[in-house]
């Protein structure tokens, strides 16, 4: 009798299972992705009182679990959504920092199809998915001089660009691609009361064509990220130099970038420049040059350069410049080893060098 009821319940589960499995069911899709990555390095941006030696996660790409779904909804349309969650593999902790939003890389859904696509919720920023694809060390927060300048403070210098990487609250047009030229709209709402006025907007353009990349991207930003949490006015742009001794708040910024790549087998040519402006006196101004060099097995040799002017009435030009050489190299598709060194100068402050060596895993 106990081998029967057994098979019983087998095949009752059984059954279950495969009425899931209709064709309505099955048109469904998720899947699990992220990055695992670790490093260990002696670290010191120009103006830091001391040399810190450090296991930190993040090296190459900020850490991330993330979850993405689709569904056919038929005359080809689907519904989809992604989940993104930054974590600090060396400590075990949640976001990029404490206090940081869970769903800080992702949290939206939205349609696609043949007008292309339409995401609500929170996703890149305009300005940052150029800046990620158009320098040779990508979306590294640590060695990526690109990024360095515009999106992380230090003792001795305030991130270029305003607002967080990405966007909360935020309403996303992608157009279908036309011969490999794509755009992306944005409009983020700033849900203050009795501040309607007060949103984001941006935009970029990206075309990828053989061994030609090609990008301009815009945003003009009043509202902080994720949320805004001033309720007297934004106090979002934090472009100022800390060591100045005037104190400058800036509530809106304007900004446009331009970037170019080409691939021409041997190596791949990388260059930005990039220009704030702020409703006070004061200018930002970025420029980028990078390479990426093969070296004819599963490695390869990234180098970049940036340097920011920063000029405004009430002070002197101060100017960061950032120099990172790198090796990069592929254990398999998932897995990679790298090195890294870093030289920082800022006005003022002496030349000081980083070196690092870490671990990028794919899953």
């Amino acid at each position: 009798m106990q081998s029967k009821s057994t098979l019983v319940k087998l095949l009752m589960s059984t059954a279950i299972a495969a009425a899931f499995a209709s064709p309505a069911f099955a048109q469904t899709s998720v899947n699990v992705e992220g990055i695992y990555d670790v490093y260990v390095g002696s670290m010191k941006n120009s103006g830091d009182t001391g040399r810190a030696t450090k296991l930190d996660s993040g090296g190459m790409s900020t850490s991330y679990l993330g979850f993405k779904g689709a569904e056919d909804l038929g005359g080809g349309m689907k519904a989809t959504f992604t989940l993104g969650a930054f974590f600090r593999g060396d400590a075990g902790q949640s976001g990029r920092f404490n206090g940081d939003t869970f769903f800080a890389r992702d949290a939206n859904v939205g349609l696609t199809g043949n007008f292309g696509a339409v995401t609500l919720g929170r996703s890149i920023s305009p300005v940052t998915l150029p800046v990620f694809l158009f320098n040779p060390v990508g979306d590294s927060f640590s060695f990526s001089p690109l990024v360095l300048h515009n999106a992380v403070s230090t003792n001795a210098w305030t991130n270029t660009f305003a607002g967080d990487t990405g966007w909360s609250n935020a309403i996303r047009y992608t157009t279908p691609s036309f011969g490999g030229l794509t755009g992306n709209v944005y409009y983020q709402l700033g849900e203050q009361v009795g501040g309607g006025g007060k949103n984001n907007i941006g935009g970029n353009v990206l075309y990828f064509n053989g061994p030609l990349s090609l990008t301009v991207a815009y945003h003009d930003v009043e509202v902080n990220n994720p949320t805004d949490t001033t309720a007297a006015g934004p106090s979002i742009v934090k472009s100022i130099p800390v060591t100045a001794t005037t104190n400058l708040t800036a509530t809106e910024q304007k900004l446009w970038l331009v970037g170019a790549a080409y691939d021409f087998n041997v190596v791949k040519v990388f260059a930005t420049y990039d220009q704030a402006r702020h409703d006070t006196d004061l200018r930002d101004k970025t420029g980028t040059l990078g390479l990426s060099i093969p070296t004819g097995g599963a490695g390869k040799i990234l180098g970049a350069v940036a340097q920011t002017r920063r000029t405004s009435g009430s002070f002197d030009e101060r100017r960061r410049t950032t120099y990172s050489v790198g090796y990069d190299y592929s254990l398999s598709k998932r897995t990679e080893l790298y090195a890294f060194l870093l030289n920082d100068k800022v006005t003022s402050f002496e030349n000081e060098q980083s070196l690092a060596l870490g671990v990028r895993h794919r899953f």
